[in-house]
């Protein structure tokens, strides 16, 4: 099987030290993308409890087992990086540098490393050793509070927003930017991908509005967080939803004309009846499922959707069309994004398996051996 990808990145080698949630993912994407990962699992394993067989995050890559608290193990990983373009890792701050693979270790070895850190948040500050989560990163940057019905409690939009968007996102475009500085003869560095950095930053063009005027400081009265009654979600006669974003005035005409409310709608401009606009609407949607919604809405510019689960989502048409899901290894999973016209991504491998490669990789990364501490017991990828 293949080192690398077909992607834009391949023949970029990437050391991934085992971690859990944005790290892993950051590390996918560049394996997505044509990079040959390899991830340094620790024996004993790391991670949620997720199997190793469905643990998506670890697909294109391959796995070698090192024990950095072995007296041979931080060597085994300074030969791994010293041929390696990046490196990445989600430890708390200061535990790569007790383990003998911090920054001024590895820097020695390979001065044109890009070193990428992933923290929820940051390598300093006065929170930087405590622990934390993705619901308490996005909780202080004001992004969870933003979101959520006005009478209710902010919303937890799943780990998506701080974990992969504000953390992982931010990693890859960090570690390819300085990438980019290395080769093109600059020095190697650090990138502190702090997750608090990253998703205060998505809320950029927010701040903006609220410096304005255009933006009220509370959650569910705006144009874009569920206040605005042509921006927002329905349910049908049948339980299900619709969701709403009619925001300017020609898509809302056509909202209206097909929703069957124009006679009855109060302006859409006059904010003291958003109210009664909600009441019409949502009376509306009622009258029929979520399958009669969509067949009314499908061919229409009014900007309205289904609201799918996540195992229904990979069979909607649109989606199977650009085959923005697809199977692997008897796994449905979300394809590499996004698209390259001369060198597209593909999955090309399953989950790696803890300690699958590691012949393989000392193998193709010219090391005469990738051996510290207990010998895993061999396994077999599908």
């Amino acid at each position: 099987m293949a080192a690398t990808g077909t992607g834009p990145l391949a023949g970029v080698r990437v050391v991934e030290l085992a971690g859990i949630g944005p790290g892993p993912f950051a590390a996918m994407l560049l394996a997505d993308l044509g990079a040959d990962v390899v991830r340094v699992d620790r024996p004993g394993g790391a991670g949620l409890g997720v199997d190793p067989d469905h643990d998506l995050t670890n697909r294109n890559k391959r796995s070698v087992i090192v024990d950095l608290k072995a007296p041979e193990g931080p060597g085994l990983v300074l030969d791994l990086v010293e041929r390696a373009d990046i490196l990445v890792e989600g430890y708390r701050p200061g535990v790569a540098e007790r383990l003998g693979v911090g920054p001024e270790e590895c820097l020695a070895r390979n001065p044109r490393l890009v070193y990428g850190r992933m923290t929820g948040w940051g390598q300093d500050g006065p929170l930087a050793q405590r622990a934390g989560h993705d619901i308490a990163y996005i909780a202080i940057t004001g992004t969870l509070g933003m979101i959520g019905a006005a009478d209710a409690g902010p919303t937890v939009p799943a780990n998506l927003v701080g974990d992969y968007a504000g953390g992982s996102l931010y990693l890859v475009i960090g570690v390819l930017a300085a990438l980019q500085h290395a080769r093109g003869g600059g020095a190697g560095q650090v990138v502190d991908a702090a997750i608090v950095d990253g998703t205060a930053h998505l809320t950029t063009m927010i701040h903006g509005m609220l410096a304005a005027g255009g933006w009220q400081d509370r959650r569910g009265v705006n144009l874009l967080d569920g206040g605005c009654p042509f921006y927002g979600t329905y349910e049908t006669s049948d339980g299900q939803y619709m969701a709403v974003g009619a925001l300017e005035q020609r898509f809302y005409d056509e909202f209206i004309r097909l929703l069957g409310i124009g006679d009855e709608a109060p302006a859409r401009k006059d904010l003291a009846r958003w109210a009664d606009l909600r009441t019409t609407i949502a009376d509306r949607f009622r009258t029929r499922t979520r399958q009669e919604w969509t067949a009314v809405f499908e061919d229409s510019d009014a900007c309205v959707a289904p609201v799918l689960s996540l195992k229904e989502a990979p069979h909607h048409p649109h989606l199977a069309a650009r085959a923005t899901f697809t199977g692997h290894g008897g796994l449905t999973q979300p394809a590499p994004a996004p698209r390259f016209s001369a060198t597209p991504g593909s999955v090309h491998r399953p989950p790696a398996l803890p300690g699958a490669h590691t012949a393989e990789v000392a193998r193709d990364w010219d090391l005469p051996s990738l051996s510290a501490g207990p010998a895993p017991t061999p396994v077999q990828e599908a």
